[in-house]
Formats: C-alpha cells, sequence, structure tokens
C-alpha cells in the first residue's frame, strides 16, 4: 500500500529538491532554479508570463509567449491578435523564428550573434529590464518558496496583474 505522506508518484513529479518546473542553474554551480519568461509592451507592462527550468534555453519560449498573447482591443477594425513588431535578444535569433514570425506578419527585430552589439538593441532593452524589476519587487518571486511550478506560476500571474494595475492606474483618465 502506498504511503500518502511519501509524495505524489504521479510522472510530473520530482522526488529531488526543488520541485516541478526547476533544473540545473548552469550559473549557479547546477543549483536547482527557475527561469522567468515575460512579453511586455512598448510601456514595459507585462502581457504574458511564463516559467520554466533554469536549463531550458530561451529560445524554446518565444512561440508559446507569442501564441499565449491576448487579443488586442482597437478603435478601428477587428481585435489584433499579433503584435507588430518583436524586439528579443541574441538568445532568440535562429532561422526557425525568423521565418515564424514572418509567416505571421510579424516584424523581427533581433540581434545577431557576432553582429549587431548589444548597444543598439539597449535602447528598448531597459524596458524589459524594469519590468523584470516590478515583477521581483515581490518577495516571493525573488526567492521560490514554492515546491510545486503552477503555484510559481499563479504568483507570477499575480504579480503581473497587479503591476499593470498599479501602472495603469497612475494613468489620467
Amino acid at each position: 500500500m502506498p504511503d500518502p505522506e511519501a509524495g505524489d508518484p504521479s510522472p510530473g513529479h520530482e522526488e529531488s529538491n526543488g520541485g516541478t518546473l526547476t533544473g540545473p542553474n548552469p550559473v549557479d554551480r547546477g543549483k536547482k532554479g527557475s527561469k522567468l519568461h515575460v512579453l511586455s509592451d512598448a510601456a514595459g507592462l507585462p502581457l504574458v508570463v511564463a516559467v520554466s527550468a533554469a536549463n531550458v534555453h530561451d529560445s524554446r519560449a518565444l512561440k508559446p509567449l507569442l501564441m499565449a498573447l491576448p487579443a488586442i482591443r482597437s478603435r478601428r477594425g477587428p481585435r489584433r491578435r499579433r503584435p507588430v513588431k518583436v524586439r528579443a535578444d541574441k538568445a532568440y535569433h535562429s532561422a526557425e523564428h525568423l521565418a515564424w514570425l514572418r509567416g505571421r506578419g510579424i516584424v523581427p527585430r533581433i540581434a545577431r550573434a557576432g553582429v549587431e552589439s548589444s548597444e543598439r538593441l539597449g535602447r528598448h532593452r531597459w524596458k524589459i529590464e524594469r519590468t523584470l524589476a516590478w515583477l521581483f519587487g515581490y518577495r516571493r518571486l525573488t526567492i521560490r518558496y514554492e515546491r510545486h511550478g503552477h503555484l510559481f506560476n499563479a504568483f507570477l500571474v499575480l504579480a503581473a496583474t497587479i503591476t499593470c494595475y498599479k501602472k495603469l492606474a497612475k494613468l489620467p483618465t
């Protein structure tokens, strides 16, 4: 008879320390860790957020983030389902991603490794860095206390929602 206190034996459950959606961090001596992925608008408001293991490459999150983008209401015409431009760093540059973005009618503005300096995209990168700083301002996200990945993801979505509310409440009506 299985021990009820031994934990969930399901395939998605990890028995090791760290819980789900964690992996060995390549820059922190192999400690278990998570990585946040954020898709924001031009002003830096988080639109879509996700969590992955620390050892998963950033480029694997590009398509799911763009597919999860909600419909955007416009004053004229139908709702928009895609952004006009996507700015990303060198980790997202690949022929597959460029072809996929162009096929969807999105203009890719992705740095190329060894060709473009980081200063050109640095003009726009500070917006996403500021967005990540806003999200890491919540103590629950700075250090991961949750063992279950879905709970950590829920706190991330809640932090993004509160951030959007705070920033949009300051706008003049």
